[in-house]
């Protein structure tokens, strides 16, 4: 397939630069299993009468790190650092990061981070496509300071400052949040509530966790005009394996799988062998799911609404069909629902 076949028109406008000012007060655009039937619009707090009863709900839980810092060379050049990885082969408090500067940076380059004076960053290995590994120099370890050196790395289609909206930090973040390390927030998870949380388990919708560290790859064009032709990056996930079991009772129960976000996809799908068996565990994936991908898993889909050509729009097409997809997203901008990771949600049935 071409990567052109994944392109829709957007008004700019239509993109969210804010949370809704409740964190379940988004649209959701349901799709029904019936592919003839339109697009159902509702609200999202009307997600537990939507799901069915009995379906197995599963959430990622990872936990979105203040990653971008602000700082410059001791003779003025400004330098953004944005955090992918530690890098302990390197050192302690030693990071894998993404940056922006002027110049390319050389080992043994400092930077001096804004937010604290006396901290400071030293490049200590250059690596192919604008990454650095930088070690930090901060009284008491790097650790222990993030919160007040780094702020959140909203994503780049939000044109606004982090920390304009005075709740970012929380907004931008689930509320089931738990494990360390992404670099982005899995935005379907971003509409939950936990009152909206116990109102599915009430009504028979059983919940469990995977963890998929969101990298920086999620926002990475595909510029390939031929999918075969683009390769995924890779991010680190693990499956519990009261979440492999519970995958397993629901199968066995004929209960359908649904997944909070595209991450929770991958991640299931990417643990599961070729009968449908999760196997419990960590590992890395850098599953790209197209049309015409056999689900072994993952039987429906609460998501965001995605970038064009991007691979979260091609996921989400295998799942419920192109022309349906793009058919439901023009019906989206028509009725001007608001798009990307502070958007609405689309729930695709089982």
């Amino acid at each position: 397939m071409r990567t052109a076949d994944f392109d829709y028109l957007l008004p700019e406008e239509l993109i969210a630069q804010h949370p809704a000012p409740d964190r379940d007060g988004s649209r959701l655009m349901a799709l029904p299993r019936d592919p003839a039937a339109p697009p159902r619009h509702h609200r999202f707090p009307d997600l537990p009468d939507l799901v069915p009863a009995g379906a197995l709900l599963v959430l990622n839980d990872t936990r979105v790190i203040p990653a971008r810092l602000h700082g410059h060379k001791p003779t003025g050049g400004r330098i953004e650092l944005l955090l992918l990885s530690p890098a302990p082969a390197a050192g302690e408090d030693a990071w894998l990061c993404l940056y922006s500067a002027a110049k390319p940076l050389k080992p043994g380059v400092r930077i001096l981070l804004d937010r604290d004076p006396a901290a400071e960053a030293e490049v200590v290995a250059r690596t192919e496509e604008g990454r650095v590994t930088c070690r930090f120099h901060v009284a008491g370890g790097f650790a222990a300071a993030l919160d007040r050196l780094g702020e959140v790395p909203l994503p780049p289609y939000i044109r606004r400052p982090a920390g304009e909206e005075p709740d970012d930090r929380e907004r931008y973040q689930t509320v089931y949040a738990r494990a360390p390390g992404a670099v982005a927030a899995p935005t379907a998870g971003l509409h939950f509530t936990t009152p909206l949380l116990d109102r599915l388990r009430a009504g028979g919708v059983t919940t469990a966790t995977v963890t998929l560290h969101v990298g920086p790859g999620t926002f990475a064009p595909v510029r390939a005009d031929d999918l075969a032709g683009h390769r995924m990056h890779a991010e680190a996930f693990e499956v519990p394996a009261a979440t492999a079991a519970a995958v397993h009772a629901a199968a066995a129960g004929g209960r359908p799988v649904v997944a909070v976000g595209t991450t929770v996809v991958r991640a299931l799908e990417s643990a599961a062998d070729d009968d449908g068996t999760v196997r419990p565990g960590a590992g890395a994936t850098a599953l790209f799911i197209t049309p015409g991908y056999r689900f072994k898993v993952v039987r429906g889909l609460v998501t965001n609404f995605h970038l064009p050509r991007s691979t979260l729009l091609m996921l989400v097409s295998a799942l419920c069909g192109r022309e349906r997809l793009l058919a439901a997203y023009a019906e989206a901008v028509a009725q001007r629902y608001r798009f990307y990771s502070y958007g609405d949600a689309m729930l695709v049935l089982p």
